[in-house]
């Protein structure tokens, strides 16, 4: 699978660990950065990976930052993006399930490193569901529709 990955200065770290899991697993990883721990400003890199999803580059992104909170929200800026905030496996389960997310944003701050290789894993391996969730998928399309009008 191809991962679109991101982070700021305070996910750098963790998402370093990521991307070196990602790639032991066989995914094609698009790292946008940032590359070092000097201070960036998060929507640069949730606009980069957001964008690639969007635009079929990547099947899914991936963005870290300090709390993931302020990653989710500037990736969600995006048309076509469903970015979730994943603080747990059962959450992450559902926002896979049921809202199909197509970004991950994790808090490096709040989130051990296996805790979020997990987080990671339960993303990538949970398929969307489909059924009555498509229905409320079409209305967030919808809702992006009205909003660039």
């Amino acid at each position: 699978m191809k991962i679109a990955v991101g982070a700021d200065h305070a996910g750098y770290a963790l998402k370093e660990r990521l991307v070196g899991k990602l790639k032991e697993e066989g995914h094609e990883v698009i790292d946008f950065g940032t590359h070092s721990t000097d201070s960036t400003d998060y929507p640069d890199y949730a606009a980069a990976v957001g964008r690639a999803v969007t635009k079929e580059q990547a099947e899914l992104g991936l963005l870290v930052c300090s709390s993931g909170v302020g990653m989710s929200i500037a990736a969600n800026k995006i048309h076509g993006v469903r970015a979730a905030l994943g603080t747990n496996t059962d959450e992450v389960s559902y926002t896979r399930k049921h809202n199909d997310a197509n970004v991950l944003a994790i808090g490096a701050k709040y989130t051990a490193e296996p805790e979020a290789m997990a987080l990671l894993d339960t993303f990538l391996t949970t398929p969307f569901e489909g059924g009555r969730h498509s229905r409320r998928i079409e209305k967030i399309k919808q809702l992006e529709q009205e909003e660039q009008q």
